[in-house]
């Protein structure tokens, strides 16, 4: 079959590899018909981020039945379905203290594990969601809204909050909408793209800003004009250090700083630490997700949360570098890969 592989970091290759072998117990092969790119992705290529070389990338999956293993009786050959990426063995010490995204043993397909930028994967059955009639290409957005779910969850937002939410990309837009139904009062997106903006705007978010990449203080004195006495929660969705940097300083007295954009490793982020202490600021953080696809796709179905206008980019396998660089065209969103184009 062929497949992407990083072969090593900022190596990959699109090739003909051997196919995955018959799925065992409780498992099944799936042939991917549209897999989500995303930044993460890059991350991965660069050996950050749970990398596992050689690594046929892809997290972000929605395929077809292809085969069973013994003991699958809830799916059948033929049907849609949504692959969770995400598996924890709930026996380390981790999973044991409530903790399973943080498993000693965590499996990540397109991670550590082979995932979907290939014509053929396997995965475990309970780790499949049949869509139940939803279109593929809105159902490649159900890995990046389960990250969302799980930033909402990690978040807690207390009702009638005034948020800001800090970059546009399909994260954001879809963690912005989880947040305008779970409570914010008022919902502020702030992004350097008028076309990203103008999505957060179609999905009901109240306030939009143009803030520059690289901006400077003017142009965050616009947004502390919209709170003269800061936002109750400020969610950094871009993985920028400068922007987080900034957060706090937009944020009111006892308010939480949420980390959601993933920055470099090794990045470091300067805050005043005697202002976090003495406003009583709260700093959390929201990585990756695990057990949120039910409720991600019941969000999906039902049109709570929408989609239109995010994919905007389908490429095949074999432009797949292409893919890891849509986000850069005039008007990209989101692009994704058909493995059997």
């Amino acid at each position: 079959m062929r497949a992407v592989v990083y072969e090593a970091p900022h190596r990959m290759v699109v090739t003909e590899v051997a196919d995955p072998p018959e799925p065992g117990p409780g498992e099944v092969r799936v042939r991917p018909v549209l897999t989500g790119v995303c930044g993460t992705d890059s991350h991965l290529l660069a050996g950050g981020f749970w990398a596992s070389f050689p690594l046929i990338p892809g997290h972000e999956i929605v395929g077809e039945i292809e085969s069973l293993g013994d003991g699958v009786e809830q799916l059948a050959v033929g049907d849609l379905v949504a692959v969770d990426n995400c598996d924890a063995c709930l026996r380390c010490e981790n999973c044991q203290r409530g903790k399973p995204l943080y498993c000693t043993n965590f499996r990540s397909m397109g991670c550590n594990a082979p995932g979907g930028f290939a014509e053929l994967t396997v995965a475990p059955a309970r780790k499949c969601f049949p869509l139940g009639g939803l279109d593929p290409s809105v159902a490649v957005l159900t890995e990046p809204l389960a990250c969302a779910m799980h930033g909402a969850d990690m978040l807690g937002l207390t009702p009638g909050s005034d948020v800001l939410v800090i970059g546009a990309g399909p994260t954001g837009l879809l963690l912005s909408q989880l947040l305008l139904h779970g409570g914010a009062a008022r919902l502020t997106v702030a992004a350097p793209s008028e076309h990203k903006l103008e999505l957060a705007r179609q999905f009901g978010v109240d306030e939009t800003v143009v803030l520059p990449r690289g901006a400077g203080e003017a142009d965050f004195e616009r947004l502390k004009a919209l709170a003269p006495s800061g936002f109750d929660v400020v969610v950094e969705a871009t993985g920028s250090t400068d922007v987080l940097g900034r957060a706090t300083g937009l944020t009111r007295i006892g308010g939480t700083v949420m980390v959601y954009g993933m920055a470099d490793a090794d990045a470091m982020v300067p805050f005043n630490a005697y202002d976090i202490f003495a406003r009583e600021l709260t700093i959390k953080g929201s990585c990756a997700q695990i057990e949120c696809f039910d409720r991600s796709l019941l969000a999906l179905r039902t049109g709570r949360v929408r989609t239109e206008g995010i994919v905007t980019h389908t490429f095949g396998l074999g432009d797949f570098g292409q893919a890891l660089t849509a986000t850069r065209l005039p008007g990209a969103v989101k692009a994704v890969i058909d493995p059997q184009r």
